[in-house]
């Protein structure tokens, strides 16, 4: 159902002037808290003393106390009692704000890292996941195991494409039969129905890559009927960009939804420059009537398996074929030709050095390494290839993961100030030692409140928390998240504004962020003095 106010404002308008264009899916407004003329006789559980609070919607900081009772904000003014409250936390001289909502994360491993530490510690307290067309099916099931186990932050899920297109069609490279696309829209309906905020697609990866457009806009329909959203991991990043955005605007256009596209980037020396014409296509969809907005993490490099070097159509059909093909001496060398490409080309970048693995099952010893660093143990020449040869090697062996640095800074911050962009990681949950990941993982959300605010000045600080809290949480349709105000939900991080970074590096990517002192989720403190208490406070959030 639409809605007609959001924040006391029309749809689509929140403080700051932001077009946003959400809906309202989040059920009934807060209730009313005691003003602030009462709060002198108000009792707190956490009082947050002396910090500056920028409140999430755009506007300037201010000096205020923040007042929680129980799971909400009850109370922001300049000055309330300590004498009234259990708990003081003094934040001089620090910067209180609402919780980061990450909406782009990938939380495949909570159940093994319930506490979700590499998160939490960067500031995030509500984090979706199931994008880029991967997600738990069936969703209810998967949520309610979540809640058994209590996870560390909020999370919320989108109904992953690639997951429907698999039940159904398994990995076939056709479009759906009218019988098969029905039950791909019922499955959506059914995961809307469970809590779900939306459809995700990854029409770069397997099986969604076999997919066409008509297919997609139907299923994104059914999220549309239930108040969703739709996120892309565009089916080209490269060379084609202009075309994956194209197909996604005519998804949003068509389906009559809000869209994303996530982590928004161009990707290969060839696309450099080019978000100067996305930006553009998506101000002109805008204007249009299309609801299309983006997100973007801030780093020069992307993550992603080491499939994508491969052409598609030679994993149709699952491994077993793709082995098959590759007995065929022709069919192998059209194969081999299609890496070859993709390493010039795309997200090879050109250089066997720009693919760093950042998890190797098979020979964990290449984990951080480069193709080319396992090329000259070969003793081969650093080719394309010879690069070919040893990723279907892997490929053969299972597969791995690896960090791509094809990106360009000028595009990372020409997308970074569109009004349009929010920031999400795009990382997967991480613990110390295991793997080589994406410093994502660690360091997104104080990477751009150290790096792009504090020395590059791109955003003011404000911005910047803006685009972390009240353009994700709205939307989502979340109207008590994102922003400190009474009656909201006690999600805040309490920093330092001149020593805020992240310290993850893409050649020690473990390590937590500095200056982020606090971090309350529901009101519950879950860091303190920058080390997790071990609290686990979060809760499974559902679309209403």
């Amino acid at each position: 159902m639409r809605a007609a106010l959001l924040f006391g404002l029309p749809v689509g308008l929140v403080a700051g002037g932001f077009f946003v264009g959400a809906r309202e899916v989040a059920g009934p407004p807060p209730a009313v808290r005691p003003t602030m003329a009462t709060s002198q006789r108000q009792t707190f559980d956490l009082l947050l003393a002396g910090g500056t609070v920028i409140d999430g919607t755009g506007a300037p900081g201010r000096r205020a106390d923040v007042g929680i009772r129980g799971d909400r904000i009850v109370a922001v003014a300049p000055s309330l009692p300590r004498a009234g409250a259990t708990r003081v936390i003094d934040a001089t001289g620090r910067i209180v704000a609402p919780g980061f909502i990450d909406l782009h994360a990938h939380l495949e491993p909570l159940l093994q890292l319930p506490l979700m530490e590499s998160a939490l510690r960067q500031g995030v307290t509500l984090a979706v996941g199931g994008p880029d067309g991967g997600s738990p099916l069936p969703l209810a099931p998967y949520l309610d195991s979540v809640r058994t186990t209590t996870p560390g932050i909020n999370v919320a899920y989108l109904v992953g494409h690639n997951d429907i297109r698999r039940a159904v069609l398994g990995m076939a490279d056709r479009a759906p039969s009218a019988a098969e696309l029905a039950r791909m829209q019922q499955l959506v309906a059914v995961a809307m129905g469970q809590g779900a905020f939306g459809l995700s697609t990854g029409l770069l990866y397997l099986p969604g890559t076999y997919s066409n457009v008509e297919e997609v806009i139907a299923l994104a329909r059914v999220a549309s009927d239930s108040g969703g959203i739709y996120t892309s991991h565009l089916r080209k990043e490269g060379l084609g960009l202009l075309d994956g955005v194209g197909e996604a605007l005519e998804i949003g256009r068509r389906a009559k939804i809000p869209v994303v596209l996530t982590h928004h980037k161009a990707v290969g020396r060839q696309m450099w420059g080019k978000s100067v014409v996305t930006l553009a296509m998506v101000d002109s969809a805008r204007k249009a009537g299309t609801d299309v907005m983006i997100d973007q993490y801030p780093y020069t490099a992307t993550h992603t398996n080491l499939g994508v070097l491969v052409p598609s159509w030679a994993m149709a059909g699952g491994n077993a074929e793709f082995r098959t093909r590759l007995e065929n001496p022709a069919l192998k060398d059209s194969i081999v030709r299609g890496i070859i490409f993709n390493i010039l080309n795309d997200r090879g970048g050109g250089d066997l050095a720009r693919v760093q693995f950042s998890r190797v099952s098979w020979d964990t010893s290449l984990e951080g390494k480069t193709l080319k660093d396992w090329a000259v143990r070969r003793n081969l020449a650093p080719t394309p290839e010879n690069g070919a040869q040893l990723v279907l090697e892997a490929m053969l062996k299972g597969g791995a993961n690896a960090i791509y640095h094809v990106l360009d800074e000028g595009d990372v911050r020409r997308i970074m100030t569109s009004p349009y962009t929010m920031i999400a990681s795009d990382g997967r949950l991480s613990r110390p030692g295991d793997g080589h990941p994406h410093p994502r993982a660690y360091g997104t959300f104080p990477r751009v409140l150290g790096e792009y605010v504090r020395t590059q000045k791109l955003l003011t600080l404000e911005t910047a928390i803006h685009k972390m809290t009240q353009m994700p949480a709205t939307r989502l349709g979340l109207r008590d998240r994102g922003v400190l105000r009474d009656g909201a939900m006690a999600d805040v991080v309490v920093f330092d504004a001149a020593t805020v970074k992240d310290q993850a590096t893409f050649t020690e990517p473990h390590q937590y962020p500095a200056g982020i002192g606090t971090v309350i989720v529901n009101g519950t403190v879950a860091v303190a003095s920058g080390k997790a208490t071990g609290v686990r406070a979060g809760q499974v959030l559902t679309r209403r």
